[in-house]
C-alpha cells in the first residue's frame, strides 16, 4: 500500500462511512477503461477534476462529478471561481495540488487548502465509486 493509498484509507475510516477498496489494474484506472473492465456503471461512478482559476495567484479547486456528467469549467466553474478564466488544471499541476495520480484523484485526503465543490447529483447516488488516490485502487 503506497502512502496516499494508507492515507486515503485514513480519511474514510474518520468518516465513519462504510467503503470497500476495490483493486483496480493501473493500465485500466481512467474511468471509461475501469467501468468497462470491472462491470461497473459510468452514473455510479464520479471523477474529481481539479481546476485552475486564472488569478494572482491561481485558485484551484477539486470539483466531483458523475462521470457521465460535463463539467462547466468556463460556465459555472469559472463565475463561482470568480475569475475572468479558468481551465482543467494540468497533470502536472493536479498531481502537485493533491499528492495523487491521474486517473486516481479522490476527494479523500486532499489537502486542506484545496476546496471540494461536489456536483448535486453526485449527492443523489446511494453507491459511487472514485479514485482511490492511486492507479491501484478505486474506492467504492
Amino acid at each position: 500500500m503506497s502512502d496516499i493509498e494508507a492515507q486515503v484509507r485514513a480519511a474514510l475510516d474518520r468518516t465513519g462511512t462504510q467503503y470497500e477498496i476495490v483493486p483496480c489494474d493501473p493500465a485500466l484506472a481512467d474511468t471509461a477503461a475501469f467501468c468497462e473492465a470491472y462491470g461497473y456503471s459510468l452514473d455510479e461512478s464520479a471523477n474529481t477534476i481539479v481546476v485552475i482559476g486564472k488569478s494572482d495567484p491561481p485558485r484551484l479547486v477539486a470539483c466531483i462529478v458523475l462521470a457521465t456528467t460535463r463539467l462547466d469549467v468556463n460556465g459555472a466553474v469559472r463565475r463561482r471561481l470568480g475569475t475572468r478564466k479558468a481551465s482543467f488544471a494540468s497533470a502536472d499541476d493536479t498531481v502537485a495540488a493533491t499528492g495523487m495520480a491521474i486517473g486516481g484523484v479522490t476527494p479523500f485526503a486532499l489537502p486542506d487548502d484545496l476546496e471540494i465543490w461536489i456536483d448535486a447529483e453526485v449527492m443523489r447516488r446511494d453507491r459511487l465509486i472514485l479514485g482511490g488516490g492511486s492507479r491501484s485502487i478505486k474506492v467504492l
